[in-house]
């Protein structure tokens, strides 16, 4: 069924396309037998975001990997650096849920904990929709960024780093016979945002696999039973990548190494003085909006990693 399901949402895509297309034609032509600037400016939008649609597609060719298809879960965590850090890692937390809203791809924000003077200590979203992963896999890594501090008096430089992981949110094909006995479960009082009632009430839940020591938790929903579930489909995909990792001699392909969160070891770097400047150091991929780029226009990032692009 869920086959099924796959199938006729590619063929409603294709048919809305199609449609696009020809209505694109269609208004083409009147605008240019009236001369209307309007209307041309219309069809110049429409052609634009119909390219974007195509280049996407073509690219979902591409994500033919055991898990591309998966939802997926990405959790932030700053490194060196300390409030520094902390902050980078907020807005790294905000160039993914920016994105997120750029590409109808619905993250929700599982967990978050906030560091003590500025920005967040860790933070997870949770990506549902089909190809998730797939697109997402090649932003974990560790992140860079350069900038004069908002926190320093003496108006210095700061180099921060933050560290992005990406684990495929499996689904019941991938399902681990986990006992229950294995599990503790505990439930606290939320400290993240989301109301007085999640704030005031123990609805928050933590799960520990006893046996590896593998925590997963989540405190964004008002009730008890949906943190529970969503912290166990966390546990479940991080319990996966943990036995994937230990089956197959920890497959770089599919979860990538541990890095330290330090200099040297980051993927992609984004500079704001005394140039602005965001650098994937994998591709070579530039963009010199850096603003945009943390408003959430990744995907030339993206595409270009999925397609093992390598600019000089």
């Amino acid at each position: 069924m869920r086959k099924l399901d796959s199938l006729k949402e590619t063929h409603a895509k294709w048919d809305r396309l199609h449609k696009d297309i020809e209505d694109a034609g269609v208004l083409y032509e009147l605008a240019k037998e009236e001369d209307d600037k309007g209307a041309l400016n219309e069809v110049s939008s429409s052609v634009a975001r119909i390219d974007k649609e195509i280049e996407k597609w073509q690219l979902e060719v591409l994500l033919a990997g055991k898990y591309d298809k998966l939802g997926c879960f990405l959790s932030i965590k700053p490194g060196a650096g300390g409030t520094e850090s902390c902050d980078w890692a907020q807005m790294l937390l905000r160039m993914y849920t920016r994105w997120a809203e750029r590409n109808n791809m619905a993250a929700e924000l599982v967990d978050v904990t906030a560091a003590e003077e500025a920005g967040i200590k860790y933070a997870s979203l949770r990506f549902s929709k089909e190809f998730s992963y797939g697109y997402l896999k090649g932003e974990k890594g560790i992140h860079r960024l350069v900038r004069v501090s908002p926190f320093d008096a003496a108006h210095r430089r700061h180099t921060s780093f933050a560290s992005v992981e990406v684990i495929p949110k499996i689904d019941e094909e991938f399902k681990l016979d986990i006992k229950d006995v294995d599990l503790r479960i505990d439930t606290f009082r939320s400290s993240g945002p989301g109301g007085q009632h999640v704030n005031m009430t123990d609805s928050a839940v933590r799960i520990t696999h006893v046996p590896t020591k593998i925590v997963a938790q989540a405190q964004s929903e008002k009730s008890q039973h949906q943190n529970k579930f969503i912290a166990m489909e966390l546990l479940m995909s991080r319990l996966y990548s943990h036995f994937q990792e230990i089956e197959k001699e920890k497959q770089k392909k599919i979860f990538g190494e541990k890095q330290n969160i330090q200099w040297g070891s980051q993927i992609r770097s984004y500079v704001l003085y005394p140039y602005t400047l965001v650098k994937d150091h994998r591709t070579g991929t530039e963009q010199t909006n850096a603003d945009n780029v943390l408003d959430g226009d990744i995907d030339p990032f993206i595409f270009d990693y999925l397609r093992g692009n390598k600019k000089e």
